[in-house]
């Protein structure tokens, strides 16, 4: 039985084509359900239409408070019962009501080795700092900012000669195979959390 995946979009959706394409894969073990954004007119909810699978579009400002948004996105995507959610380039927080839901359930990923450089400007970080190495982190969302208990990593070397937008374009190369080989993982597997923030995938 295929694990029902709900994947939030904000940008382009290279990360949910990826998942598209394995899923095509009938052992892969995971079945895009849905696609969430939000925003209007991305690329990424065109490629879910392409594949025929079900949208939705949430605006925050659509909404008296942040909180109601929230509210309504986790209504939204349970209204699809999903067994994971996949955060797949989505850039708003989910809140305590989405978590109170999800948790354990909803991840993410980080173009960096969490828990070195959160935040938004992870690649860009690092490369001033002077790593040689980085790369990227697939984790389970929490209420803090990429906080949340580290699923995978994949390493990325840092050239020489590499700027933001050439080191984040190796790493993109990284997170999505990352991204779906966890995902499938996860599915076909199981996973589980410790008191003590580890993941183990299988059972």
């Amino acid at each position: 039985m295929n694990a029902r995946l709900v994947v939030l979009v904000s940008g382009a959706g290279t990360n949910l084509q990826a998942l598209l394409d394995a899923a095509r894969n009938p052992g892969y073990g995971a079945t895009v359900v849905a696609v969430g954004a939000d925003r209007d007119g991305i690329a990424a909810l065109d490629r879910a239409r392409d594949a025929g699978i079900p949208t939705f579009t949430l605006k925050v400002r659509d909404f008296e408070t942040r909180g109601a948004w929230d509210d309504a996105l986790a209504a939204a995507c349970a209204a699809h019962q999903p067994d994971l959610i996949v955060c797949a380039g989505f850039m708003k927080l989910v809140g305590k009501g989405f978590l109170a839901r999800f948790t354990g359930r909803c991840l993410n990923t980080h173009p960096a080795l969490l828990p070195s450089f959160p935040g938004m400007h992870g690649v860009r970080d690092a490369l001033s700092y002077g790593v040689k190495i980085t790369g990227c982190t697939v984790f389970l969302v929490d209420e803090g900012v990429d906080a949340g208990p580290v699923l995978a990593q994949a390493a990325v070397a840092v050239a020489d000669d590499d700027d933001e937008a050439t080191l984040h374009e190796r790493i993109k190369v990284a997170e999505r195979a990352l991204l779906v080989d966890t995902v499938g993982r996860m599915a076909r597997e199981g996973w589980s959390v410790s008191d003590d923030r580890k993941v183990t995938i299988g059972r």
